[in-house]
């Protein structure tokens, strides 16, 4: 059984190549990093109120407070803390933010039982490598069966969804220990995760393929930019396109992008006003919003996406203006999927600009010096 297997390699692991424990490090630096980003703008507030109100034994803190509170309660603060900006890293082939649940569970627990730090970190690889394991056989699956009512809302529930996964992965490990038994067959079975969750095929057997060999910890991105991921390779491309030939944003008279068919549902979506967004949230899940902001101010940031920011007529103005066709990658993973522009300005001249994928994964990561550059 898949389960059976996941976890007695987990319960088994210690040394991990050097490789792959740099990976971790980094991962939790940068989680560590958007966390605290997220306490000094307040995003998290509501959880960290809540984890307060839980309150129970002081066995784990909440990141950026002086709060001690009971692991799980810690981990739902954490959790939401982590993600709360959107510009926590990414698994392209899972498309799941790994750090947004690893890091909360791992630190809360390694808070509560005192462990070293070479403990805490084998136990991230462990949720590293399950995470983006479990979430890769059905590429976008389950985003199609997935709660994204909050895009045309404003609504900040996609901030909380980290918090109670490790929060419950917490609890669960507790029921574990006190004698509660869970199917074997949760992955490979009919009924489980797959069945109940993907709105795809999926080939559950890919879990375990190179286990202990093959570390998907070293294939986490670290964003740039504090956007839903599938917006990414566009923006770079409009990054490229405006450095090959400068111009300004009156001078901007249509942008056309070439979107990934997995990607345009998420950040294209016609449902829903993408030149207004109904709030940070929204606007972080519109590409033509976001590739107008970039156009109008140069650059991204976390200010781009407060409120005022947002609510901005000549961005709107400017959005409006973006349109899209959508052309699959054969075998290609939205995440990991080319961005391409083309930038028609008002005297008739065409810029265009392209990336091979977005920048912080693959084979374009970020450099560690000039990470910290976009949290302002």
């Amino acid at each position: 059984m898949i389960a059976r297997e996941l976890a007695s390699w987990a319960l088994g692991l210690d040394e991990v190549p050097a490789p792959v424990a740099a990976a971790t490090a980094r991962h939790l630096l940068d989680g560590f990093g958007t966390a605290l980003a997220a306490a000094r703008t307040g995003a998290a507030a509501p959880a960290i109120e809540v984890a307060r109100g839980l309150g129970g034994p002081p066995e784990a803190a909440v990141l950026g407070t002086d709060d001690l509170v009971s692991a799980p309660a810690a981990a739902l603060a954490n959790g939401t803390l982590v993600h709360a900006l959107d510009f926590d890293d990414t698994h392209a082939g899972g498309l799941v933010h790994a750090t947004a649940v690893v890091l909360p569970a791992a630190f809360a627990v390694g808070q509560q039982v005192g462990a070293s730090g070479r403990d805490v970190l084998a136990a991230a690889v462990a949720g590293y490598e399950t995470a983006c394991r479990v979430a890769a056989p059905a590429p976008h699956g389950f985003h199609e069966l997935g709660l994204l009512a909050f895009l045309g809302t404003g609504a900040s529930t996609k901030q909380l969804h980290p918090g109670f996964a490790s929060q419950s992965g917490i609890v669960a490990a507790r029921l574990a220990a006190a004698g509660a038994t869970g199917p074997e067959t949760v992955f490979d079975g009919p009924r489980g995760v797959f069945d109940a969750l993907s709105a795809h095929p999926a080939d559950p057997a890919s879990i375990l393929d190179g286990l202990g060999e093959r570390w998907e910890t070293t294939r986490i991105g670290i964003k740039p930019y504090a956007a839903c991921q599938l917006s990414h390779a566009t923006i770079d491309a409009v990054r490229d396109a405006m450095a090959r030939e400068p111009f300004g944003p009156e001078e901007v008279a249509g942008v056309h992008a070439v979107v990934h068919p997995d990607s345009a549902p998420v950040v294209c979506d016609p449902g829903r006003d993408l030149t207004r967004p109904a709030g940070p949230y929204a606007a972080k899940f519109s590409m033509p919003w976001t590739v107008a902001a970039l156009i109008a101010d140069g650059d991204l940031s976390v200010r781009t996406f407060e409120p005022d920011s947002i609510a901005r007529p000549e961005v709107a103005r400017l959005a409006a203006r973006v349109r899209w066709e959508v052309a699959a990658e054969p075998g290609v993973v939205a995440a990991d999927a080319p961005g391409r522009v083309t930038i028609t300005l008002t005297d008739g001249r065409e810029v265009t600009g392209s990336v091979p994928r977005s920048e912080g994964g693959g084979d374009r990561p970020l450099a560690a010096a000039g990470s910290g550059q976009w949290i302002r």
